[in-house]
């Protein structure tokens, strides 16, 4: 199992590299750096892969909606490059809020776009003219659409890898199998181990009937909050308002995808609650509605015995990879936290 953990995007980025390159040293295997409504993820990946030597760099994730196709392979390529062969794509379809409130572009048919991004990235790594006739992407454009004048291209540079990895964020079921059919990793939210089977089983199996061998084993990438020792259990609710903001802020009632999850988890009338309170803007009370057993599924908090346990539950449920959300201050200590989970899932 990998260990990974994501960046602060809200601001301290040349502290938290400085930090990543400790971490690095104490084994840490891949930096995600997100892009919400943030900063630019790729200009910060470039920065760290010009830091670093060793660990994976990974977006975390780019917008479906953002770039064009081509240019998103072209930024995977570069990254590529500039990492020596140490960058994943990750990509997502992010939510309408972010991709038409902030970018002002139509948030519409996520599966199909994610099916044609990543087909034509990955002629665009083979270094083939690209040519794509698809329902929501046609490179060359069409005369009839343009000049008339576009021609299929191949990429000018020689790409260090043919195939660079592709992670894509999903949590619903069709995404999910769409991801566990054409991407080398998935990477969900709110990461239940003892439910994961009963809400995405399904839609995993399907996917993966349909998958290219070639793809090799699906990647499952996890974020976990972490905290090691006897008495860091309360912790845990650190992770209360990022919950309650997910389940209760990031949509509207009858469209949010992460109250729609907790449901699935089998918390209806606490994911309605949560939502009911935070849309109301009472976001304290939201964060202590989440409630405490699922925060407690999905993190690694506790004594190292417990933790251990955790850490099977988590592997049996086919993690792969875990993003870590260290909980206790300090860049020595989340060296530490690095050095302890590799000791245990040794």
């Amino acid at each position: 199992m990998r260990i990974g953990m994501q960046i602060n995007y809200a601001g301290g980025f040349t502290e938290s590299v400085a930090d990543v390159v400790e971490l690095e040293k104490a084994g840490l295997d891949i930096v995600f750096v997100p892009e919400a409504y943030s900063f630019d993820a790729v200009s910060q990946l470039g920065y760290l892969a010009a830091r670093t030597e060793r660990v994976g760099i990974a977006s975390g994730i780019l917008q479906l909606y953002t770039r064009t196709p081509t240019l998103t392979a072209m930024t995977a390529a570069g990254l590529d490059y500039v990492s020596n062969g140490r960058f994943t794509l990750g990509i997502g379809a992010s939510g309408p809020q972010v991709i038409e409130g902030f970018h002002g572009v139509r948030y519409d048919a996520p599966l199909g776009r994610t099916r044609e991004i990543v087909e034509i990235c990955r002629q665009v790594w083979r270094r083939e003219r690209v040519v794509h006739e698809g329902r929501y992407y046609k490179i060359p454009l069409p005369a009839e659409e343009g000049t008339g004048l576009g021609k299929p291209l191949k990429l000018i540079n020689h790409p260090v890898r043919e195939r660079i990895p592709i992670i894509n964020a999903a949590i619903g079921p069709k995404n999910v199998a769409l991801t566990a059919e054409i991407a080398e990793g998935w990477q969900p939210i709110f990461f239940h181990p003892e439910k994961a089977a009963e809400v995405w089983g399904d839609a995993l199996a399907e996917g993966k009937a349909k998958r290219d061998p070639a793809l090799g084993a699906l990647d499952v990438s996890v974020m976990v909050p972490v905290a090691i020792g006897e008495d860091v259990a309360g912790l845990v609710d650190y992770v209360r308002p990022v919950v309650a903001l997910y389940v209760g802020g990031m949509g509207a009632r009858g469209k949010n995808f992460y109250n729609e999850l907790a449901c699935r988890y089998g918390y209806e009338a606490e994911a309605k609650q949560i939502q009911d309170l935070y849309l109301d803007g009472k976001k304290e009370e939201a964060a202590a509605a989440v409630p405490a057993d699922l925060l407690n599924a999905m993190s690694l908090v506790g004594p190292r015995e417990h933790v251990k346990e955790r850490l099977a539950a988590f592997a049996e449920a086919g993690v792969t990879t875990l993003q870590i959300t260290p909980l206790e201050p300090g860049p020595q200590r989340r060296a530490e936290l690095v050095r302890e989970l590799r000791d245990l899932l040794t």
